[in-house]
C-alpha cells in the first residue's frame, strides 16, 4: 500500500463524500472507480482505495480508452498503475470502438459517452461489482444544468445527473472541481490534464471557461452552487409526479389485446404536468417508446382539445380516441412517418 497521505481539508472532504456512497454496499461487495486519470477521478480513487478497505469492501478501477487522442494507450496505462499504486485490485484497461456508437446520434461526445457507460457495465458484470462510481462533481452537475436550460430540454435535463442510477454513483456531486485538484496536490498525485478539456469547439468547454465565469462575476458567487441545488430540487419534484403518474395509471388504464385505453375525462381532470408525465409513462411502459414533448402534446390534445380529429401515430403505436377512452395501440413500423407521425 503507499504512504499515507497527511490528512488535509480537501483528502477530508473527498474520504467523507466517498464513505457515503459506500454506507449501503454489502459487506465484501467490489465497487469500481472509473478512472480517467484526470485530477476529479484520481481522487476519486485515491479517496475510494483509502474508505473502502475500512468499510470492509473491495475496491478496483476501470480505465476506459476511448482511441479518440494521440497517446491514448499510454495514459490508459498510466492510469492503470496509479490505480494498482493506490492498492486498487482488480484494475482493468478497456478499450472502445466510438465510431460503433457514433449510430446513436448526439456527434462524437454523445458517441464516446455511450461507449464508455457499455465498457463500465460490461466490466461490473464481468467483475460482479456491485457499484461503478463516477468522478462527476458540482462544478460537472452545473454546467449540464445551464446547457439543458440554454437548450430548452425541460425539466428531465435541468435535473441534471443523478446520484445513483443503477449500478453508477456519483459521490462527488457536493464536491467542487478545485477541491479534487487540491486533494490531488495534497496526496502528491499527478493527475493527466486531458487537452479537450480546454478546447473551446466543444460547448461543455465554453460553458466552463467563458459562461459560467461570466455569471460569477455579474451576479456573485456561488452561481455552480445555485445550479446545483435547483438540479436537486427539480429531480425531487419530478419523482413525486412520476410516483403519482404510475398510481394514477393502476386506476386509468384498462389492457386490450393490441394495447391499452385511457380514461380520457379523467386525464383531463388532472394538470398539465401530471397528465403528460401519465401519458410518457404508460407508453413507455407498454410499448418502450420514449415520447418526447411534442409528441406527447400531441396525444394530449385527444384529451383537451377534442372535436372528432383523427388519431395521432407515434413511433410504432397509434392513438384514437373512442367516446370517453384513448386508446393506444401498436402499429405497422412500415407505416409511420420521418418525425414519428402519419
Amino acid at each position: 500500500m503507499p504512504d499515507r497521505p497527511r490528512l488535509t481539508p480537501a483528502i477530508a472532504d473527498l474520504r467523507r463524500a466517498v464513505r457515503a456512497a459506500l454506507g449501503d454496499l454489502d459487506a465484501d461487495s467490489l465497487v469500481l472507480v472509473a478512472l480517467s486519470g484526470g485530477p476529479d477521478s484520481l481522487a476519486l480513487a485515491a479517496a475510494t482505495a483509502f474508505e473502502a478497505p475500512r468499510a470492509g469492501r473491495r475496491a478496483g478501477a476501470v480505465i476506459v480508452d476511448h482511441g479518440l487522442q494521440s497517446g491514448s494507450a499510454d495514459v490508459a496505462t498510466r492510469a492503470a498503475q496509479q490505480a494498482t499504486g493506490l492498492g486498487l485490485a482488480p484494475v482493468r484497461v478497456e478499450r472502445v470502438s466510438v465510431g460503433a456508437a457514433a449510430g446513436s446520434g448526439g456527434g462524437p461526445e454523445a458517441a464516446a459517452r455511450t461507449a464508455r457507460y457499455a465498457a463500465l457495465e460490461r466490466a461490473a458484470s464481468e467483475l460482479g461489482a456491485s457499484a461503478v462510481l463516477l468522478a462527476h462533481t458540482l462544478d460537472d452537475q452545473a454546467e449540464t444544468v445551464l446547457l439543458g436550460l440554454a437548450r430548452g430540454s425541460g425539466a428531465a435535463s435541468l435535473q441534471g445527473m443523478a446520484a445513483e442510477r443503477g449500478i453508477f454513483r456519483r459521490p462527488l456531486l457536493g464536491i467542487r472541481r478545485t477541491m479534487t485538484v487540491q486533494a490531488c496536490a495534497d496526496a502528491g498525485l499527478e493527475p493527466w490534464t486531458d487537452p479537450q478539456n480546454a478546447d473551446p469547439a466543444f460547448t461543455r468547454v465554453r460553458v466552463r471557461q467563458r459562461v459560467l465565469p461570466v455569471l460569477e462575476a455579474e451576479l456573485g458567487p456561488g452561481v455552480a452552487e445555485a445550479l446545483a441545488r435547483t438540479a436537486d430540487q427539480l429531480r425531487e419534484d419530478a419523482e413525486a409526479l412520476d410516483s403519482f403518474a404510475e398510481e394514477l395509471a393502476e386506476d386509468l388504464a384498462e389492457h386490450a389485446e393490441a394495447g391499452f385505453s385511457l380514461d380520457a375525462p379523467a386525464l383531463a381532470a388532472n394538470p398539465p404536468a401530471l397528465r403528460q408525465r401519465l401519458i410518457r409513462f404508460a407508453v413507455a411502459s407498454e410499448f418502450g417508446v420514449a415520447l418526447s414533448r411534442q409528441q406527447t402534446l400531441q396525444v394530449g390534445r385527444l384529451v383537451t382539445d377534442w372535436h372528432g380529429q383523427e388519431g395521432v401515430d407515434l413511433p410504432g403505436v397509434r392513438v384514437v380516441r373512442r367516446g370517453g377512452r384513448l386508446e393506444f395501440g401498436a402499429r405497422d413500423s412500415e407505416s409511420k412517418g420521418s418525425d414519428g407521425t402519419a
